[in-house]
This record gives structure tokens, sequence and C-alpha cells, in this order.
């Protein structure tokens, strides 16, 4: 594959808003059509480009009115999209991390990188609700995508891409750091329950229980 220049003019070309949309979530042509504001037809042409780079491809079918739509969705290839220039620094510390330390201590150490990258955040806000939406944008920013699902006994931010995926398919210790990241910045217990099959997605839920007797 013929590597792709990610810049502004990228994500400002109709392929580049594709590529950011099915970041979020996977969609059919008439979802990318009506978002876009294009027509069925050109929104194919988009994904049979996308395809053929691989960057994009078909996952599954989505019941339909009258009949069911095929969805697409990123391919593991396409986070090279997005800068990631720590990536192999990162496996490199856990690496030389692994050789020096226990697993215990390894785990502080992550987990004390969360907290001082949590450090960093807004703050003020004073429901858990305010914070959690907090904790979406840092993990934005790092270059995550989530989104928060809301359940009768807890909150789930159900991640559509992990910011620390190179990492995590080398060392799966690194969700530690994640987790201890969103934990301080709701200020509540937060489990990680990640999917790291193929193209790892971030999930951490937040019982609300717990939460409210952290308060």
């Amino acid at each position: 594959m013929e590597t792709i220049k990610l810049d502004r003019r990228f994500f400002e070309s109709t392929r580049g808003q594709i590529v950011t949309i099915l970041r979020s979530s996977a969609c059919t042509v008439e979802e990318l059509a009506a978002q876009l504001e294009l027509t069925d037809n050109a929104v194919r042409a988009h994904l049979a480009t996308l395809e053929r780079d691989g960057l994009v491809r078909q996952s599954g079918l989505r019941r339909g009115p009258r009949k069911p739509h095929f969805t697409y969705v990123l391919t593991p290839e396409a986070d090279a999209l997005f800068p990631k220039a720590y990536d192999a620094l990162l496996n490199q510390l856990i690496a030389v991390l692994k050789n020096r330390l226990k697993p215990s201590e390894i785990e502080d150490v992550l987990r004390e990188v969360g907290r001082a990258v949590a450090a960093g955040a807004p703050s003020g806000e004073n429901n858990l609700d305010g914070r959690v939406q907090t904790a979406l944008k840092v993990l934005e920013a790092i270059g995550g995508s989530a989104a928060v699902e809301q359940h009768e006994d807890k909150i789930v931010i159900q991640g559509n891409s992990c910011p620390l995926a190179a990492a995590v398919n080398v060392h799966p210790e690194v969700c530690q750091l994640a987790e201890t990241l969103v934990a301080e910045i709701v200020k509540a217990p937060v489990h990680e329950t990640c999917d790291r099959e193929g193209r790892p997605k971030c999930r951490f839920e937040i019982s609300l229980k717990e939460a409210h007797k952290s308060k």
C-alpha cells in the first residue's frame, strides 16, 4: 500500500472525512452519505478507493427497512494515518523496564504516568458526567476515540480506537496506564475491560455505586 500523507489537506478531503467518521464508529453507505451530504454512489466510489488503499473494509451487515446494508470500518493499517511517533519509544521503554523491574514495579510506574497525565487535564467539574466528558476529551487529545454508554448500574467509556494501540499489542499491561488516567480524571474507581484482539479498543467501566462511595 502506498503511504498516504496525513495532513490537514487529507482530512479536509471527502476520503479524509470518511476516515474520521469511521474512526468513531462503523457506518453504512447510506449513513456516510447522510453525514457528508453526498449521493450513495459518490460515497461508494470513495470507499472503493479507501478499500484499494487498505484503509477501509466491509464488516458485517446491518438490518435496514427493506434489505440489510454492509457496514464499513477502518483496517488496522488505517491507524498508521494518525501520528504516533511515540509508539516505538514507548515499546522500547517498556521492554527496558521489564528487564530491570518486577511486574508490580512496572505497574506502579505505568500508573504513576497515568496520574501525571491526568494532572494536566482540565478540572473544576463537580459532577460525574462532566468528569467523564473530560476523560473523553483527554483520550481524544492523546489520539484515541471513544463514546459514553449509560447503563443502569454503570457508565462505560467505549473506545473505537486505542491511543496506545501499538504498545498494547506488544505490552498489554500498558492498559493500566490508561485505566489510571481515566480513574484520576473521573475521581472514581475504574475497571478496564479493553478489547486487545486485532485493532485494540479501550473499554472502561465505572460502577455508579462505587462512584457515589468515592465522593
